[in-house]
């Protein structure tokens, strides 16, 4: 059951150049002055809702019950693209309806999936016209604050749906022998993230990592390996690694988002 916190989160592809993001913030003080707020990133690539989604859906649980995550990653914005708000796990979740929100709906232990009333909403809470091209502001951040206020229940944003637009990158596939996925982001570090999940490969003895004709060993952390070094790990949240011990595995291997990664056993 959703009970609002007055916490909120926001995962968007805004970057922190230019004032998009503090707009959206100052929409939610307006709205709720003691919102606590907090931000997950904004630095997902433009216009790509997966990695909000595989972000969001692997770190909301470090949040309070009760928190309202908000996700703006939106090349439709301004189309007839739906909005979508999803009650999971006791958090209340509000992104476009474009893949972003699939995989926390997929690992949710239970999900409700209502679709966005906007004209309802709207006159509900008085909201202004909105730009053609910055719902964050004008409909997201609002919406949120008045959520995390307890002022609107997740349940009267619009009619329950299950038809929702799938995510743009399909889960890991498994077989006996086998878990392929791909790899999902890279971090600051230089290091590449994989959609698999320590779950999935928990099953072999001695797990190797196999990815562009390499071959990894999995390790349990960075320092188990020389400077310079490849490794697979698994991660603090608790998918699949590749690093370079104090380097950048990216650059090292010239690999990025998409690129297919194999676990199989030794």
């Amino acid at each position: 059951m959703f009970v609002p916190s007055g916490v909120i989160t926001i995962t968007t592809d805004f970057g922190h150049q230019g004032p998009f993001v503090a707009t959206m913030k100052g929409r939610m003080l307006t709205r709720l002055a003691d919102a606590r707020i907090i931000d997950v990133t904004h630095e997902v690539p433009v216009y790509w809702p997966a990695e909000a989604g595989f972000w969001l859906s692997r770190s909301y649980q470090y949040f309070p019950s009760g928190t309202v995550h908000v996700a703006v990653v939106d090349p439709g914005v301004g189309t007839s693209r739906d909005i979508i708000a999803v009650e999971a796990d006791g958090h209340g979740f509000l992104a476009p309806d474009n893949g972003l929100l699939a995989p926390v709906v997929g690992r949710a232990a239970s999900a409700r999936i209502y679709r966005l009333d906007l004209a309802s909403v709207r006159q509900r809470l008085q909201l202004p016209v909105p730009s053609a091209t910055f719902h964050g502001r004008d409909i997201f951040a609002p919406v949120a604050a008045e959520i995390a206020a307890g002022h609107i229940a997740m349940q009267d944003l619009g009619p329950v749906t299950t038809d929702v637009v799938p995510a743009w990158v399909d889960e890991p596939s498994s077989t006996p022998d086998q878990v392929a996925g791909v790899i999902i982001t890279i971090d600051h570090f230089g290091n590449l993230i994989t959609n698999i999940d320590a779950t999935l490969i928990e099953r072999f003895s001695r797990p190797v990592v196999r990815t562009a004709g390499h071959d990894f060993p999995l390790r349990r952390t960075y320092g188990d390996v020389r400077p310079g070094d490849y490794l697979a790990l698994i991660n603090s949240f608790g998918v699949v690694e590749l690093a370079r011990a104090e380097q950048s595995a990216a650059e090292g291997l010239g690999l990025g988002r998409g690129a297919p990664v194999v676990v199989s056993s030794r």
